[in-house]
């Protein structure tokens, strides 16, 4: 049996169990996929302890994210963690503003998750949102927001179980195809504070 599930910062210590799930097809950025992941895979080649040290930043200053559709925008301030098992099985990220519920047009959501095929259907994400509510009600938040298609009923179930409800049906920005969306949003006020 594994190690018990748990978020990790993302560090050397880890780094090649990533590595080798991005180097199996899977993709931090779910919506750019093998772009994506190749993109890291050269900042990891080029300079490991950069990338490293890049995700450790949660007030990023100038810092830019590529969108789906090419365009670049200022990167929000945030936090990855891997979800850890003793094996690598995924990742999830928390971004905000500052002062606010409220995001940019270009960011959906305030969370967003992927498990690796090979962990699929295991718990992981569900535990993994559990496990990051905390601290996005460290940073002052009343609620977070998270966004699925309406086709990913798993997702929907992830969501869910963390006690998200469906706030709207929306169509998504140009830069993310204008399709169909769901969002779901969380209250924070149960949720005991991290340590």
């Amino acid at each position: 049996m594994g190690a018990p599930f748990k978020l990790v910062q993302p560090s050397a210590e880890y780094l090649s169990a990533y590595v080798a799930a991005l180097e199996r097809g899977w993709s931090w950025d779910t919506v750019r996929g093998k772009v994506a992941a190749d993109e890291e895979l050269e900042l990891i080649r080029k300079d490991s302890a950069a990338f490293l040290a890049s995700l450790a930043i949660r007030r990023p200053e100038g810092a830019m994210v590529t969108l789906p559709d090419g365009t670049q925008v200022p990167r929000l301030p945030g936090l990855r963690r891997w979800m850890w098992d003793g094996e690598f099985c995924g990742a999830i990220g928390f971004r905000w503003q500052d002062g606010t519920e409220a995001l940019p047009p270009h960011v959906l959501g305030h969370i967003g998750y992927t498990v690796v095929p090979w962990k699929q259907r295991m718990g992981c994400a569900t535990r993994a949102l559990g496990l990051i509510l905390p601290l996005a009600k460290e940073e002052g938040l009343r609620y977070v927001e998270l966004t699925t298609d309406p086709a990913n009923v798993a997702s929907q179930r992830v969501i869910e179980a963390n006690g998200g409800v469906l706030h709207e049906r929306f169509t998504k920005p140009e830069a993310f195809g204008s399709t169909p969306g769901l969002r779901y949003r969380i209250a924070l006020e149960r949720i005991a504070d991290g340590s």
